[in-house]
């Protein structure tokens, strides 16, 4: 499955080079509609010099979480530890924000730019725990596709 998409982010990224936003939201779109249990698909990216993040390109269900300040909830603590957070089980994170009472799971993964955390790519889940170390490295390849064309 990952293959096929790599196939299709790819030809994404060519496509929309010279327009991340539409490049991006392709991607979210396939990335949902390809993948069962991805059930919301989404950008965040760092907000200037502010310590907070910024929503960016995503498709699924609308959110009240437009900005998310360092250290809070999954994406926030990706902004800081610059590491992958795979989430199984959202209700026993005590530093979670909710998004949606039907999330069951989260992955977030960090999208660098020249050695920099400047964003990441967000996953919602209404299926518990389904995210796996090919997720974690998918999402990581096409992060850095991305990052190509910012």
């Amino acid at each position: 499955m990952f293959e096929d998409l790599k196939k299709q982010v790819g030809l994404i990224i060519q496509e929309h080079q010279h327009n991340s936003e539409v490049a991006m939201t392709a991607i979210c779109e396939v990335l949902q509609s390809s993948v069962d249990y991805y059930d919301w698909v989404g950008f965040y990216f760092k907000n200037g010099d502010k310590r907070e993040l910024k929503l960016g390109p995503y498709v699924g269900e609308p959110t009240d979480h437009t900005v998310i300040p360092f250290g809070k909830g999954i994406c926030g603590q990706v902004a800081e530890s610059n590491q992958n957070f795979v989430v199984p089980d959202v209700a026993a994170q005590d530093n979670y924000i909710a998004c949606s009472i039907s999330v069951k799971s989260e992955i977030v993964v960090p999208l660098f730019k020249n050695g920099e955390n400047i964003g990441q790519i967000d996953i919602d889940s209404e299926t518990p725990d389904p995210f796996s170390e090919q997720d974690e490295r998918f999402l990581e390849w096409v992060n850095q596709q991305v990052a190509q064309i910012l």
